[in-house]
C-alpha cells in the first residue's frame, strides 16, 4: 500500500493554476501535454486515499468528485447540460447457488453438476427471483452474420428457450481461409455478443460451454467471475436474458451424452454453414436466486467547444475508464490501486484537456471518463445508449486503458484503426512525431472489443484504443524485464504508483492521442469506415 506522495498537493495546485484561462495569442498553439500535472494526477488517482475506484464503493465517488473539480479548473465546459456528470444506473447482482435449486434433467433425470465447479449462472436482467421450467437448444455458435452468410439458428424458434452455445467463432478453413477474421478473433465470437444475440432471439437463458482454447482463459477465470461475486451490469436499457452462464466442457460432454448425443461430433457440424440446431431433449428446471442492489455511478464529461461556425457542431471524444477493482478482501493489503489500469489514462485525459483548452480545434472536443469498464465497458455502453452528443456527429473516438510506464518507443499501437480513416490520420500523426505504427499481430484474444472504445464503435462511431509501442528506446532489454513483470502485477494489488517511473511513455502515448484528436477535429470531412466493415452498418443507417 503506497502513501500519497508529499509533493502532490503542490503540484496539483500546479497544474490547476496552469489550466486556468488560456492567453488569445496561444490559441494558434499546438497543445503540448505537460508531464508534470500527468504525473501528479496519476499519483492521487492511485493513493489510497481512493481505495482503488471501486464501482459502488466510496473510492469511487471519491474519484467522481475529484474528475468533475479538475475537469471544472483545467477550463472545459460541463458535458452535460450545466453538468460534468453522466448517471450511469448499475445493477450489482450476485447469484444465491444455496437457495438456488436449478437443475438440469434429461429424461426426468438430474443431471449431477454443482455450482461452481461445473456451472455457473446468474440473472442477465437484474431481477432477484426467477423459476424455469425451459426446453434448452445447441445452435453451434449461435452466430447470425448476413455478411458471413451465416446464420446459426436457421429460423429456429427459441422464444422461452434456454440456448447452448460454443464461445469463439467458426475456424478458418483452406477454402475460406479469412471467414470471421481467419485467425483472429471477432466479436461474434466474444462471449458478450453470444448473450447479446440470445436475447435478440427471444431466449430467455443461454449457457456457454468453456474450454481452454475457445475462451482463451481457464475455467477458473470464469470462476473467479461468477462464483461468489458480485457482478455489475447495467440496470437501464434493453435487459439481457434471464439466465446467463457457463459449462465446463465436461458438463457439456455429459448433458449432451444423457441426451443421446456426441459433443464432439455437434461440434464439427457447426464448422458448416448448414448447422441446424439440435433440441436437446433437457430441460432447466426450479428456481435461480440472487441478491441484487442498485447502484448509481457516473461518466464524467467535459468539452472544449470548437472555433469554426460550422464544425463545431461535431466532435472527437477521447476517453479513459476512471473505475478498477477497489478494495477487496478483510486482510493484508486490501487495495487495488490500478495504478497503470487506469489510473494513467484517466490522469493523461485530465493532462491533456489541460492543454487542449487553450488552443481549441475546429471540432469541438470531449474529454470523458467513464465509469465501470472493469465490469464490462458499462459507463461506455451507457452512453453510447444515450450520447450526450449526437452519434451521428462524433467524428471519433480515441480510447486510453493502460498507458507506457516504461520509457519512450519508436512505435505506437493503433490496432483497429486500420478499420476506418482513422488508419491514415494515425500514420501521419505518427510521422510527425519521428515514430511508426506498431506491426499488426492475429487479435487472437478479441482485444478490439474488450476496451471502452468498442462502445462506440458498435453504435457506429470510427473508434479504436492507442496503445504502448515496444520497440523501446535506450535499454530493451531492461525495457522488457520490466514490462514482463507487470504482467504479475495486472489486476492484482501492487499495480502501485512508483515515483520512481519516467512519465515520458506516458507523456508521449498522450501526446500522440491529442495530436492525431486534432487532426480528426481540424479535418474536412469525419473519418468513414472503411466498405463492408461490420461496424459501419451502424453510421450508414
Amino acid at each position: 500500500m503506497k502513501k500519497l506522495p508529499t509533493f502532490i498537493v503542490s503540484a496539483l495546485a500546479a497544474s490547476v493554476a496552469l489550466a486556468l484561462p488560456a492567453v488569445a495569442a496561444n490559441k494558434a498553439a499546438q497543445p503540448v501535454v505537460q508531464e508534470a500535472p500527468l504525473r501528479a494526477h496519476l499519483a492521487f488517482l492511485s493513493s489510497d486515499l481512493l481505495e482503488g475506484r471501486g464501482t459502488g464503493q466510496r473510492g469511487g465517488d471519491l474519484t467522481v468528485s475529484y474528475l468533475e473539480n479538475q475537469a471544472m479548473a483545467a477550463g472545459l465546459k460541463p458535458g452535460n447540460g450545466n453538468s460534468y456528470r453522466q448517471l450511469v444506473k448499475i445493477a450489482g447482482v450476485k447469484t444465491d447457488a444455496a437457495a438456488s435449486s436449478l437443475r438440469l434433467l434429461v429424461n426426468g433425470a438430474a443431471l449431477p453438476v454443482s455450482f461452481g465447479k461445473d456451472w455457473v449462472y446468474a440473472p442477465g436482467d437484474a431481477q432477484a427471483a426467477h423459476s424455469f421450467n425451459a426446453d434448452m437448444v445447441f445452435v453451434g455458435y449461435g452466430i447470425t452474420a448476413s455478411e458471413e452468410g451465416w446464420d446459426d439458428y436457421k429460423g429456429h424458434d427459441v422464444k422461452g428457450k434456454v440456448i447452448v452455445m460454443m464461445v469463439n467463432d467458426p475456424l478458418p478453413t483452406a477454402e475460406a481461409p479469412n471467414r470471421f477474421g481467419g485467425k483472429a478473433l471477432t466479436y461474434y465470437g466474444r462471449w458478450t455478443y453470444k448473450f447479446e444475440e440470445a436475447k435478440r432471439k427471444g431466449a430467455i437463458g443461454a449457457l456457454l460451454i468453456h474450454t481452454d482454447a475457445s475462451a482463451s482463459y481457464g475455467y477458473s477465470v470464469v470462476q473467479n467471475s461468477w462464483d461468489g461475486v458480485e457482478r455489475f451490469q447495467l440496470a437501464q436499457g434493453t435487459p439481457g436474458t434471464e439466465l446467463q452462464g457457463w459449462l465446463t466442457n465436461d458438463a457439456a460432454v455429459a448433458l449432451f451424452k444423457a441426451a443421446g448425443l456426441d459433443l464432439d461430433q455437434q461440434r464439427a457440424a457447426a464448422e458448416r454453414k448448414d448447422f441446424q440446431p439440435v433440441a436437446l431433449k433437457a430441460r432447466l428446471v426450479g428456481d435461480m436466486k440472487a441478491e441484487v442492489r442498485k447502484v448509481d455511478q457516473y461518466n464524467v464529461a467535459g468539452v472544449v467547444p470548437g472555433t469554426d461556425p460550422k464544425l463545431k457542431d461535431e466532435v472527437v471524444i477521447y476517453t479513459a475508464h476512471w473505475d478498477h477493482l477497489g478494495k477487496q478482501g478483510t486482510s493484508g493489503d486490501t487495495i487495488y490501486n490500478g495504478a497503470v489500469d487506469n489510473a494513467s489514462g484517466t490522469a493523461a485525459l485530465l493532462a491533456m484537456a489541460q492543454e487542449a483548452v487553450k488552443a481549441p480545434a475546429k471540432r469541438s472536443q470531449m474529454f470523458l471518463w467513464v465509469a465501470a469498464e472493469e465490469q464490462g465497458l458499462l459507463g461506455s455502453a451507457a452512453y453510447a445508449e444515450a450520447p450526450l452528443w449526437p452519434l451521428e456527429k462524433t467524428a471519433a473516438n480515441l480510447n486510453l486503458d493502460s498507458l507506457n510506464w516504461i520509457g519512450t518507443t519508436r512505435d505506437i499501437g493503433t490496432a483497429g484503426s486500420e478499420r476506418t480513416d482513422l488508419g491514415k490520420m494515425a500514420a501521419a500523426t505518427a510521422r510527425n512525431m519521428k515514430m511508426v505504427i506498431a506491426q499488426e499481430r492475429p487479435d487472437l484474444a478479441g482485444g478490439y472489443f474488450r476496451s471502452d472504445h468498442f462502445s462506440f464503435a458498435k453504435a457506429g462511431v470510427p473508434a479504436f484504443s492507442i496503445t504502448s509501442g515496444s520497440d523501446y528506446l535506450g535499454d530493451k532489454a531492461k525495457a522488457e524485464q520490466m514490462r514482463a513483470a507487470y504482467r504479475k502485477s495486472y489486476h492484482q494489488v501492487s499495480d502501485e504508483y512508483d515515483a520512481n517511473w519516467s512519465m515520458a511513455g506516458m507523456t508521449q502515448m498522450a501526446q500522440f492521442t491529442l495530436n492525431l484528436g486534432r487532426m480528426v477535429a481540424d479535418a474536412p470531412a469525419m473519418p468513414a469506415w472503411k466498405a463492408g466493415d461490420a461496424f459501419g452498418k451502424a453510421r450508414a443507417n
